[in-house]
């Protein structure tokens, strides 16, 4: 029996030594205010805002949201914004079992005033599960019906509708302060 079991140790030791894409798998990130910036420093897909400082999760998490992929999570360490004050970013599961790893947050973003020629900066006003969103509710509680994809609402999710449309939220988008006037107003 002692031998059993030492053999299964050194097979799980040896494929860690292997295959060290099954340690990172479960690899959290640390979020804090410097994590987020200019909302449109991320790639759009239709409405949202994607990040993910890992070039091939970038990828993939774009093509979930590109192709509205059903049963599928997002990679860890994925930041989706629909509007500057408001984002989401993906932990393990086991972190937030209830929003199948998402973290909700709600941002405060404060502008530099002369003469502070440092960029503007963000603050995490509120994280978590349960953040309250600009409607008034809280963020899981609209995003449950999308659980099929991965809590990500968008159009045809089951999400209720949001409050603004389209051109409101593009116009948000564009009035983000943390942007460098080149990028001012280019959605």
């Amino acid at each position: 029996m002692k031998q059993d079991w030492m053999g299964s140790v050194a097979l799980a030791t040896a494929l860690l030594c292997v295959v060290p894409g099954l340690v990172q798998a479960q690899e959290d990130i640390t979020v804090t205010d410097k994590s987020f910036g200019c909302i449109r420093d991320g790639t759009k897909v239709r409405n949202t805002y994607i990040r993910n400082a890992d070039p091939q999760r970038l990828a993939e998490a774009v093509r979930i949201l590109r192709d509205r992929v059903e049963n599928t999570e997002y990679p860890l360490g994925t930041f989706l914004q629909l509007v500057p004050g408001e984002a989401m970013v993906k932990h393990p599961k086991a972190t937030f079992p209830e929003s199948n790893g998402w973290e909700f947050f709600s941002l405060e973003l404060a502008t530099a005033l002369p003469p502070d020629p440092s960029p503007p900066a963000t603050r995490i006003k509120a994280r978590g599960d349960k953040v309250v969103n600009f409607v008034g509710v809280t963020c899981l509680s609209c995003h449950i019906p999308a659980a099929r994809y991965d809590f990500v609402c968008e159009k045809g999710h089951g999400c209720a509708p949001i409050p603004i449309d389209d051109k409101k939220i593009a116009e948000i988008q564009g009035m983000d302060p943390r942007c460098t006037a080149l990028k001012a107003g280019k959605p």
